[in-house]
């Protein structure tokens, strides 16, 4: 036996009873009228009665619940279905007269912390009913069930996904923030000549840059389509402020985008420090290799052991070899110096 659901038929006809737990099911809220939004247990049976606005959240790497969301009597249309049960990781937001749809990224949440690892949240939306859907925990909506929890009032269901995508743009603005603080660090140890793993570290920041630039071109890009269909499309209840937040992903897009061409900057300035020094050691080997040839030749002359060698019975013979050695050790810097290959 199935759980039935909420549409907008099922409102207006009265009350339904609810047969079991809806499987996959994250968390529920439903929000009536005056906006405050009231959680739902989800391992009881669903209690669909009263009118309002329901959100339901699903985990979609539950095949339950892929199964359950494909044969429910949900006021969505197909292609919205379709695309909520979907594995498609291109963000894309379509308009309908009363649906709204679509994908959009945001960062995987771990345990305690946000990860730079890019997850996607796929929903389709009516005037009564969010339908949200995630394969990873994500940030933004598990920060948008908290500030439902905690008291915030939600006018519509427009309202409730531009508190998703609030928070989406809060949690980038987070990570950029955290970005630009660890790019300060590198620089100042670049300029003070500390270069200990920084390349490492230098590269892990500059993936960062380059993740959020793609989620934010794609968010940008999908929004302003939004902007400019939305106008008449859709009911008012479901129109977004698209515009409002075109201009602030362009603006923080613009801030990710200063920070990844400042870290690589860094990191052409790292790699010529990193090949100067790498030229300074190489110089340093030649000097005294150069130094050490013509002594090296002196030894090996004297290290013949073959008759007619000179000063070999001679009681000075040492002393004299010496000499020779330390001339031209003498003799070779000299040039060197002369020719300004040393300083």
């Amino acid at each position: 036996m199935r759980a039935d659901v909420l549409t907008t038929a099922d409102i207006a006809a009265g009350p339904l009873p609810a047969i079991e737990p809806v499987p996959g099911l994250v968390w529920a809220f439903r929000i009536p009228s005056d906006g405050n939004a009231e959680s739902i247990n989800i391992e009881q049976p669903l209690d669909l009665r009263g009118d309002g606005l329901l959100w339901l959240h699903f985990n979609l790497a539950d095949q339950r619940a892929d199964k359950w969301l494909a044969s429910a009597d949900l006021d969505i249309p197909a292609m919205g279905r379709a695309l909520l049960l979907s594995r498609d990781n291109f963000q894309q937001i379509h308009a309908a007269d009363d649906c709204i749809y679509g994908v959009f990224s945001d960062l995987v949440r771990a345990i305690d912390t946000v990860t730079e690892e890019t997850g996607y949240l796929h929903f389709a939306m009516t005037e009564r009913l969010l339908v949200s859907g995630r394969h990873h925990a994500l940030c933004a909506v598990d920060a948008t069930r908290r500030v439902l929890e905690s008291g915030q009032r939600i006018a519509s269901a427009a309202d409730l996904l531009e508190t998703i995508v609030e928070h989406v743009a809060e949690t980038m603005e987070r990570v950029a923030e955290n970005v630009a603080t660890k790019l300060d660090t590198i620089e100042e140890k670049v300029l003070s000549d500390d270069d200990s793993d920084l390349r490492r570290d230098l590269g892990r920041l500059r993936r960062t840059c380059v993740r959020l630039h793609r989620q934010l071109s794609g968010l940008l890009l999908i929004f302003r389509r939004l902007d400019m269909q939305t106008a008449n499309a859709v009911k008012p209840g479901l129109r977004i402020r698209a515009g409002k937040f075109a201009l602030r992903l362009d603006s923080l897009d613009h801030v990710v985008a200063e920070m990844r061409e400042r870290s690589r900057l860094l990191h052409e300035e790292l790699h010529l420090k990193i090949e100067e020094q790498t030229n300074k050691s190489i110089h340093l080997l030649s000097v005294l290799t150069a130094l050490l040839l013509p002594p090296t030749l002196v030894t090996g002359i004297f290290g013949m052991n073959t008759k007619g060698l000179p000063l070999t019975e001679s009681e000075g013979g040492f002393l004299t070899a010496a000499v020779l050695i330390i001339a031209s050790s003498a003799l070779a810097y000299f040039i060197m110096k002369r020719f300004g290959i040393v300083r």
